[in-house]
């Protein structure tokens, strides 16, 4: 027992069920915690840029050639288009077979557009994606880093890889330090959640929250267990080992949360550096499996409960432009809600004032929408490293069966 009292996971749990208690006792005292959850989340998404400019220029420079380097990028790329593709259409089949707007309480004339452009606002706002870090352009300037080091002398690129692992391995000593502060950052965000958005005000679309929750858990038990499968790896097994930065990820709504203790998981799971440097950091812009769902499944049902009936072509449209919108749409808490505000401008008739609809079940859905990112990275890092022919496997399942201490399990 006093091993788990000295887990940090396990306080992420209390943490987790005495925030949504506090918030239902008491709405006004969970709703003023709010700062100590967004502060949590600013302070991660500080460490964001220069881990994942650290990983993967680290990642590319460190490969043993310019042709290695590239052909993990391309296929990672590869990968994270056929699993996109396949989120965004089980999203649309799901919203097309269990149709969760139609019949949907609707009145048009109580819906308030500046509500959503308060949340789209471009400033100041903890929905707004360019509140903090831009991971894209994070991304382009690493990779550039990157491939830029791979052509220099041999020896100024020896002293460039040192440094970059001296401060890769000092960031993911600070995000360290930083992950004890998981459950204050929890808490206070499951606080803020129960508090704000009581349950008799989200009944009604209670539905559409269940559809969401079902398609993830259809994508995750479904299409990443059977590539996990392909890996050597039961999902429930998976599942399991990543139980931490599960519970983190739901009790802060962003999977940004636990990109370095992923990373670190996953090397110690027999996944080589080099691959997990240049793929995770990488699907946190291109590999947005839980956004793709609730682009299209949310569109869909605004559509319906609209009472407008969108054809075969208007579906492959929003398909077609979330596949493009997607990207970049980091796994912060809302940057998925402002991506569907985007996706809907290809079916103009559908209204703006529609995406308050959902404003008060996005948050709910943002954990969803993290978790299945999250997940969804770690397996594709699998699914590399095993293309490359250099999983450990044996390794691997030493791991699964004894786990070491990661940042949140220790």
């Amino acid at each position: 027992m006093s091993r788990w009292f000295r887990s940090l996971y396990f306080w992420v749990i209390f943490a987790i069920v005495g925030g949504a208690l506090l918030g239902i006792l008491s709405p006004s005292v969970g709703t003023s915690v709010q700062p100590l959850a967004d502060g949590f989340v600013r302070i991660i998404k500080l460490l964001v840029g220069p881990v994942i400019f650290c990983s993967v220029a680290l990642g590319i420079a460190g490969s043993d050639s310019k042709k290695d380097a590239g052909r993990i990028a391309f296929k990672a790329f590869v990968y994270f288009e056929v699993v996109s593709t396949l989120a965004l259409g089980i999203g649309l089949l799901v919203a097309n077979v269990l149709k969760p707007g139609v019949n949907f309480p609707l009145d048009p004339s109580r819906l308030d557009a500046g509500l959503v452009a308060a949340y789209t606002s471009p400033r100041g706002h903890l929905l707004n994606p360019l509140d903090g870090v831009n991971l894209i352009q994070v991304l382009l300037l690493s990779i550039v880093s990157g491939v830029m080091l791979l052509f220099a002398p041999v020896g100024f690129r020896a002293i460039a890889v040192s440094r970059l692992k001296k401060w890769n391995h000092i960031l993911f000593g600070w995000m360290g330090k930083v992950m004890l502060l998981a459950p204050i950052g929890a808490g206070a965000a499951m606080a803020y959640t129960t508090g704000k958005f009581g349950a008799d005000s989200l009944r009604p679309l209670l539905f559409l929250m269940f559809c969401f929750y079902l398609t993830c858990a259809l994508f995750i038990f479904g299409v990443l267990g059977a590539v996990a499968k392909m890996c050597g790896i039961p999902i429930l097994a998976y599942l399991r080992y990543l139980k931490a930065e599960i519970l983190l990820v739901l009790g802060t709504s962003s999977s940004e949360s636990a990109l370095a203790p992923l990373m670190e998981k996953l090397e110690r799971l027999g996944c080589p550096r080099s691959v997990v440097g240049l793929v995770v950091p990488t699907g946190y812009s291109f590999n947005l499996d839980g956004t793709n769902i609730y682009l299209t499944l949310a569109a869909v049902f605004i559509a319906q409960a609209f009472g407008i009936d969108l054809t075969l072509t208007q579906q492959m449209g929003i398909l077609l432009v979330a596949m493009v919108s997607s990207k970049g749409a980091s796994g912060v808490t809302g940057a998925g809600f402002i991506t569907l505000a985007a996706t809907l401008a290809i079916v103009p008739e559908i209204p703006v004032a529609g995406l308050t609809l959902i404003l008060g079940v996005d948050r709910f859905m943002s954990e969803a929408r993290a978790l299945t990112n999250m997940l969804g990275n770690g397996i594709a890092t699998l699914v590399v490293s095993r293309w490359e022919g250099r999983l450990d496997s044996a390794r691997m399942i030493e791991e699964l069966g004894h786990p070491h201490r990661g940042m949140l399990d220790a």
